[in-house]
């Protein structure tokens, strides 16, 4: 593989940070428009549900599949196919008629250009442009998802009540198109974007990985994250609603949980490159325990508020950890491939637990269950990040080259 001179990794981070600007905030879409969709339609919960559940899925396989795409080819490619994909997709998702038609926009199509144009081919690329900061600019850029959560579902609650929930996909879906260029002019088109003067990465294979303690516990921890992070992004609206918050502050609580999740991704960063990976996510998931063991016992509406702003302090602080994981315990000659596995599995468990919640709803009549179980999960969650180990534990210093 030939590596590509970089004179300007700013323009490159920058970048990075606009393409999950758009991406943080148009797949929050679904779970903003789910109760006027469903009440518009006359469908059930468990029609929306299930497409999220598919989405997550089919976003998996393509975040793995852009792992490996991002180890070999240019990431002006991969991701400008990926966001052209999303814009389509979206726009299609302004003339549904049938719950069929959302499973196959989105649970299939958008999930596909989303997973393509996600957060591991941009930490990856960042990564690579700043090998001694790779946390910080990972938390850096992978902030974009945060701040487009909040500006992007802001201005799209606002149209929501304005005029209606068809007209939010066509003004998410036109925001994909609006960067495409922005990206093309700014993104290398090389084989891979790396810091000048890089050596050729040395690191495990995917299927030595594989063979450690280590990876499965990463698997164990990153599907408890999955299950929490889609349960609750795709529902904590409809559920704000359902104990009694405002119409308008409950369609802003994903734009507020972007505010704290910029805190929470930024600072974990820098944390992961002063402390490793671990600490940070053992603070996440503690937290998580206690807010979803809070809203287990009380939702009333000052619970519900204090209940999204803290999860969604927790809501991206590993996606930046994701690659400090890998590199450490694995090296970097197979950084996006590893992490893109990890992150494949961390969607498939979203997908659960976006279906289970919505299930769970129509059976029941509330979320109490699917509380109940993202509580018992963070709390394993915790004890799996804690068996970790030492930071760099069998990591590339301990690593041979293939």
């Amino acid at each position: 593989m030939t590596s590509v001179r970089v004179s300007k990794p700013f323009v490159i981070l920058a970048a990075a940070f606009l393409v999950l600007f758009i991406n943080g905030g148009a797949r929050h879409v679904v779970g903003l428009t789910l109760r006027p969709m469903v009440d518009d339609m006359g469908w059930v919960r468990g029609d929306l549900g299930g497409a999220v559940a598919i989405f997550q899925v089919c976003t998996a396989f393509a975040m793995f599949l852009s792992g490996r795409a991002i180890d070999a080819l240019s990431p002006r490619t991969v991701l400008c196919g990926g966001l052209a994909l999303c814009g389509m997709a979206t726009l299609s998702l302004s003339l549904v008629t049938q719950p069929w038609q959302v499973l196959v926009a989105f649970g299939f199509f958008y999930a596909i250009g989303n997973g393509v144009c996600g957060v591991v081919p941009v930490a990856v690329m960042v990564s690579r442009v700043y090998p001694a900061g790779a946390g910080a600019a990972s938390g850096v850029s992978i902030s974009g998802m945060s701040v487009g959560q909040f500006f992007m579902i802001g201005i799209l609650a606002f149209v929501l009540t304005s005029i209606g929930w068809r007209q939010v996909f066509v003004w998410a879906g036109l925001a994909h198109f609006v960067l495409l260029p922005v990206l093309w002019w700014a993104i290398p088109g090389g084989a891979q974007v790396a810091a000048t003067g890089a050596a050729r990465p040395q690191g495990h294979l995917p299927v030595e990985a594989a063979r450690t303690k280590t990876f499965w516990l990463l698997i164990g921890i990153y599907a408890v994250c999955g299950f929490d992070d889609f349960f609750v992004t795709t529902h904590v609206v409809a559920f704000a609603l359902d104990s009694g918050l405002d119409p308008w502050v409950a369609g802003n609580l994903l734009a507020i949980m972007g505010v704290t999740g910029l805190i929470g991704v930024v600072a974990s960063g820098y944390w992961g490159d002063r402390s490793g990976p671990a600490p940070a996510t053992i603070a996440a998931f503690a937290a998580r325990t206690a807010v979803f063991a809070l809203v287990y016992v009380d939702q009333s509406p000052l619970s519900v508020t204090i209940f999204a702003l803290v999860f969604g302090l927790t809501f991206l602080i590993t996606a930046p950890l994701t690659v400090l994981f890998v590199r450490d315990a694995f090296g970097m000659a197979h950084l996006g491939t590893i992490a893109g596995l990890i992150t494949m599995v961390h969607h498939i468990f979203g997908g659960i637990g976006a279906w289970l919640g919505a299930t769970v709803f129509d059976h029941t009549g509330h979320y109490d269950g699917a509380f109940a179980v993202a509580c018992v999960g963070s709390l394993v969650a915790l004890v799996l990040t804690m068996m970790l180990g030492k930071r760099g534990e069998g990591g590339p210093a301990a690593i041979s080259a293939p």
